[in-house]
């Protein structure tokens, strides 16, 4: 089992990551994939990915959208020239769109990502993207940059007709925590709804806590619960939905 979005550099894990990691490998976790999210961060990423044998990615989120995008980009596009012979570095992100967080503006936003959907064709990777209250954009931009390794719209939380568009496009999609939501009525119908070979699982630690878990700090221990919940909605064996789950990451970041 992987965990295939886990911000488990950041420093909610710092005084028990050792720990997690070890509980992790108990429960059947193997790794899991890092996401970039800006270049203060890329650092310690690496230090944590090298440490603990994680997968990662590397971009810049629309959270940490600099006013000038220009210096972070060469940043980015050296720095990925400098790990790509790392079999570690599977994709490149997270990056995306996001409206509700007014940090940054929106057209800058625009330009980052547009910018690093093409270092991600450039360098043959697949995207981990971001998306809030953009889809319209997003799918405008992925249309505009097909990209022939697909990614992944990480954090899914729409209905059917949104998930397709993605699909049709090469992307899959990542459930995480809201999957345990009774109330979440539009992404649980599309996970019963659209085949297994469409979706990976996530948590997006630390945040996006499920409704379940008595922990404010989410971590890769509730993927199991995520796993077990997908199987019930699709009316099968936890067994053969982890396989394929764990098939669809092998396959989209080429494990």
């Amino acid at each position: 089992m992987i965990d295939s979005h886990a911000h488990l550099d950041f420093d909610d894990f710092d005084l028990d990551r050792a720990q997690l990691f070890t509980a992790m490998a108990q429960q059947g976790i193997s790794s899991a994939i890092l996401p970039g999210v800006s270049a203060a961060h890329w650092s310690k990423q690496l230090e944590v990915a090298a440490e603990f044998d994680c997968y990662y990615a590397l971009g810049i989120h629309p959270w940490f959208c600099p006013e000038n995008i220009d210096t972070e980009l060469e940043a980015l596009a050296q720095l990925i020239e400098l790990q790509r012979s790392d079999n570690k570095l599977v994709a490149l992100g997270e990056c995306g769109l996001d409206k509700r967080h007014n940090v940054s503006d929106f057209s800058t936003q625009l330009s980052l990502l547009e910018r690093q959907l093409q270092l991600a064709i450039h360098y043959q990777l697949p995207v981990i993207l971001h998306s809030v209250r953009a889809h319209n954009e997003l799918l405008g931009l992925l249309k505009r940059y097909p990209n022939v390794k697909g990614g992944v719209l990480h954090g899914f939380y729409g209905g059917s007709e949104l998930a397709k568009a993605y699909l049709a496009l090469g992307y899959k999609l990542g459930i995480g925590g809201l999957i345990m939501d009774p109330k979440a009525k539009k992404l649980r119908e599309t996970v019963s709804q659209l085949s297994i070979e469409s979706f990976i699982v996530e948590t997006d630690s630390p945040d996006m806590s499920p409704i379940t878990s008595q922990n404010r700090r989410n971590s890769p221990l509730n993927l199991p619960s995520f796993v077990a919940e997908i199987a019930f909605l699709k009316n099968k064996s936890t067994v053969s939905i982890l396989e394929q789950l764990d098939a669809n990451v092998s396959q989209l970041f080429e494990l």
